[in-house]
């Protein structure tokens, strides 16, 4: 017997008959004598209707209102999976995320999770009660709901799994499993057995949209083993309900992993801006006059490439930002300019960050040489780079995108079973 949290997204629960499917999920692992807690997305769609609700209300509205509105969605998917696990016999109960408690700070928007209760989740557990917790939610200081920003019901599942102890977080999706790449792109992509927490968390900050990125990240820091699997397969097809070996993606501790891949996975990320600040002066406090005033304005900022000039006394300074934020960062500089001191501000659009991803690179020479190799082989024109021990990020123009992935995918061999 284990103690499980499944997790299902929207697309799993769009309408009553897949709430339906997602009950016999859940059913199959009761029946397998599991101690069970179900954490649910809104209904597909349900979560964007009542954002335009709000805003249509007042665009300038009360986040706090803003979060009592958006998490309705949950409460409803909630209560119906609780009823239709009740049709099929199981002791079910739904719960909010303010009755647990799961206590977040007080960003309503996008709170963060501070600490949850799991004690009576467990105890009902262990009388084989089925909790069925509302995703994406829970209760701020001020003692109102608070939502944990999008994807924030993946963030409600690993905090839910790791405070009631769960050997295992299952995390139900519409694809089943993680990815060598987009396979929209690469026909030959290989689901991936196993992936490490760290590997994960570069693939999901770089481009990949099976978890959001701050669920891993509590994956990584409480070993929450997670697995990613299909909630359009038949619940009752073999396989399905194997403990050690669920069909699926298995993230875990680099430790588990026997044989490591040189490079797991290639990441892309569309929609990236190029911003380049030219003949700064090349002194104290210059980067701080820049990416200052960036951050006050919530722009995040990720490649950052510095050129000193020859005789040292001038610098061009490059980065990105989101392509939405150009104009917005453009005009934060500009107000900064006799402060931050450049000559002449560029930008351009359209661009694209390719990566290469896997804990392998630490001990093995020449990964990004290859990388480079293979792109220069195809015409494909390099703007900037950045590394880390286990990720190349490469930005490019965005026509050369999907060529790109396809010539690394098969660079490293990933193609290849």
């Amino acid at each position: 017997m284990a103690r499980i949290v499944m997790k299902f997204g929207g697309t799993s629960v769009a309408d009553m008959d897949r709430i339906r499917n997602v009950a016999r999920h859940v059913k199959r692992e009761v029946d397998a004598g599991h101690e069970v807690a179900v954490v649910v997305s809104a209904m597909s769609g349900k979560t964007n209707e009542l954002v335009s609700w709000t805003r249509d209300a007042s665009p300038m509205h009360d986040a706090r209102e803003y979060d009592s509105v958006v998490a309705s969605g949950e409460q409803v998917t909630s209560g119906l999976l609780a009823i239709a696990l009740q049709h099929l016999g199981i002791n079910a109960r739904s719960w909010q995320g303010w009755q647990i408690p799961i206590r977040t700070d007080n960003a309503h928007g996008a709170a963060r999770i501070l600490e949850i209760n799991g004690d009576e989740i467990v105890r009902r557990m262990g009388e084989g009660q089925v909790a069925v917790v509302a995703g994406f939610q829970g209760l701020g200081p001020d003692n109102r709901i608070s939502t944990l920003g999008r994807g924030g019901s993946d963030t409600s599942a690993v905090a839910i799994a790791a405070a009631v102890k769960a050997d295992r977080c299952d995390i139900y999706t519409d694809v089943d499993g993680v990815y060598t790449t987009d396979p929209r792109i690469e026909p030959k992509a290989r689901r991936l057995k196993k992936i490490a927490f760290e590997e994960m968390l570069e693939m999901a900050s770089l481009g990949a949209k099976v978890l959001q990125v701050r669920s891993v990240e509590l994956a990584m820091v409480f070993k929450v083993r997670t697995f990613v699997r299909s909630s359009f397969e038949d619940p009752d097809a073999p396989g399905m309900g194997d403990l050690l070996n669920p069909p699926g993606t298995l993230i875990c501790d680099e430790e588990e992993i026997v044989e490591q891949e040189v490079v797991t996975g290639i990441a892309y990320a569309k929609d990236e801006a190029q911003i380049s600040l030219r003949r700064l002066a090349d002194r104290p406090g210059v980067s701080a006059a820049i990416f200052g005033p960036l951050a006050e304005n919530h722009i995040n900022v990720d490649m950052i490439v510095q050129n000193i000039s020859e005789d040292g006394s001038k610098t061009d300074m490059t980065f990105t930002v989101p392509s939405g934020d150009v104009e917005k960062a453009l005009r934060v500089l500009s107000e900064h300019k006799e402060r931050i001191g450049f000559d002449v501000i560029q930008s351009e659009s359209g661009l694209v960050k390719v990566s290469v991803i896997g804990i392998g690179m630490r001990s093995h020479a020449g990964v990004a040489a290859s990388a480079f190799r293979a792109l220069a082989e195809k015409g494909i024109n390099i703007k900037a780079i950045t590394t880390s021990e286990i990720k190349i990020s490469i930005l490019i123009d965005g026509a050369y995108a999907e060529l790109a992935v396809r010539t690394l995918h098969s660079c490293y061999g990933l193609d290849k079973s």
